[in-house]
């Protein structure tokens, strides 16, 4: 195969890579609050009774900002059912996945995992079936000092400090027919902006996420995104994306090519925003917030049958799986200048890089490809002048064999490169424009027996990174040899 050769300078820089793209969506979804984070009956649970076991491994991931409740739960959801005493707190019936909830885990609960992981927390307030005022009402709860109804009740609760909650979504999905309280644009845009008000009046600090398109599939997609913008104005800092990708069609080399999908999305929701900016003639524009995205397609059940914790929506990973999650990534380096957060959905059992099976635990091909990129991540993304060769798919006439992005930091240059070839070795030449590469510190690599290889609880190990030796640097530049259905991530020192 023709030799791939990337090049970078640090004169040609996208803007700085924001830490919040590493984050992660816990949702009230089948298994992943109870039996994932948080099973005080497992011998891993700790004294708040999350599972020590999960959470270890959810540190190791480096996850930086987690969205909670939800997801369609939310717009369902009532955040004083999740607080106070757990024997006086309701059981109800939750319609989005049709499932029992307790409501044992909720803001304390949350706040508290946030703590012990190092997390931001991110919240999605109910414009459902909620109110504006009762977003505003957990504004104060969370943000607020003690002296007020709200603010005294997390008192009460245990929490005399304010949890300081910065990043809020008006809603989630709000464009889809299947939310709860789904309305048209114009109508969703005239009660985010009243929510945001009440919210921001609350708190001048915080941020607020718009409801964005659901995907590109939808038929409102782009209008939707204008409408809501032009009706909240200044009062939307980021708008959402997301995005689900699959191979059903078995199509593998279509597959591995959705990272120039995920580029489209990005490129066409941010020039929505910039038309508005532009429309109305202001100096602030919304940014783009990624909070649900992940690969989806083996497991589509979504009923919960009326039942504590079902079995939902649990995915095994494979190999090709994990590459198109090192997608992701690299379409979001690439556009660090506008892409301010992103969410990894979800982190537990439902659509994640982590399983519980009892006690037992099984780290997913996919948790080892985010975990390359987020240890990885501080920094300016550069742009990448790539030349090399390509291929065909379905939906795309020229795909880049190799998919790559870089991140330059204080004292290091990152670079990640994705071999797309099902069958083929692909040879790669990094250099700098600006001057000769440093010393390699480290390098490792994610690849396996085939594109449908796994881990299992019986054998863990089939999809891992590995330390990657054969890296060679001469005359300032670096090369390397990356196996088919590869994922490379380099670290080089001045």
């Amino acid at each position: 195969m023709q030799t791939t050769e990337l090049s970078v300078d640090q004169r040609f820089a996208i803007g700085r890579v924001d830490p919040r793209l590493f984050g992660g969506f816990l949702e009230h979804m089948g298994r992943s609050v109870y039996e994932g984070v948080y099973e005080p009956s497992s011998r891993h649970a700790d004294e708040d009774g999350c599972r020590r076991d999960v959470l270890e491994a959810l540190r190791g991931l480096g996850l930086t900002i987690v969205r909670y409740p939800g997801g369609n739960f939310v717009s369902g959801y009532h955040w004083r059912d999740g607080v106070g005493p757990r024997e006086q707190r309701p059981t109800v019936r939750e319609l989005a996945w049709q499932s029992i909830e307790p409501n044992h885990f909720g803001t304390d609960e949350f706040m508290r995992l946030c703590r012990k992981l190092d997390w931001q927390p991110m919240l999605a307030v109910n414009l459902g079936t909620g109110t504006p005022e009762e977003a505003r009402h957990w504004v104060e709860y969370c943000n607020c000092p003690a002296g007020t109804q709200q603010a005294d009740l997390r008192a009460k609760n245990g929490h005399t400090e304010p949890f300081g909650v910065k990043l809020w979504c008006l809603g989630n999905e709000m464009d889809g027919p299947w939310q709860l309280g789904h309305v048209p644009a114009a109508q969703y845009a005239i009660r985010a902006q009243q929510a945001a008000k009440l919210m921001k009046d609350t708190d001048r600090s915080l941020e607020t996420v718009a409801c964005g398109s659901s995907g590109p599939w939808l038929r409102t997609y782009g209008e939707w995104d204008r409408q809501v913008l032009e009706g909240l104005g200044d009062y939307a800092d980021y708008i959402s994306l997301h995005r689900y990708v699959d191979n059903r069609a078995d199509d593998s080399e279509s597959f591995l090519a959705m990272g120039l999908a995920i580029d489209r999305q990005i490129e066409e929701i941010d020039a929505v925003c910039r038309a508005v900016q532009a429309q109305r003639k202001s100096r602030k524009r919304a940014y783009l917030c990624f909070d649900e995205w992940n690969v989806w397609y083996k497991n589509m059940e979504m009923s919960g049958a009326g039942v504590f914790a079902p079995h939902l929506i649990e995915e095994i990973y494979n190999l090709e799986d994990a590459l198109v999650v090192a997608s992701f990534l690299n379409s979001f380096v690439r556009h660090a200048d506008v892409v301010r957060i992103a969410n990894l959905a979800q982190l537990v059992n439902v659509i994640a890089p982590l399983v519980t099976r009892g006690d037992e635990l099984l780290v997913q091909s996919i948790y080892h490809a985010f975990r390359m990129f987020s240890t990885r991540r501080d920094g300016i993304s550069l742009r990448v002048a790539q030349t090399g060769p390509s291929y065909a798919s379905k939906h795309f006439e020229r795909v880049p064999v190799i998919d790559a992005s870089a991140v330059l930091g204080e004292d290091t240059l990152h670079v990640f490169a994705v071999n797309r070839s099902l069958t083929q070795a692909a040879p790669l030449r990094i250099e700098r424009g600006d001057r000769p590469l440093g010393a390699l510190a480290s390098a490792e690599l994610l690849t396996g027996p085939n594109a449908k290889a796994a881990n299992s609880f019986e054998c863990q190990d089939v999809i891992v990174a590995r330390p990657y030796p054969d890296v060679r640097l001469r005359d300032g530049a670096a090369t390397l040899e990356l196996p088919p259905l590869s994922f490379a991530a380099l670290t080089f020192r001045p």
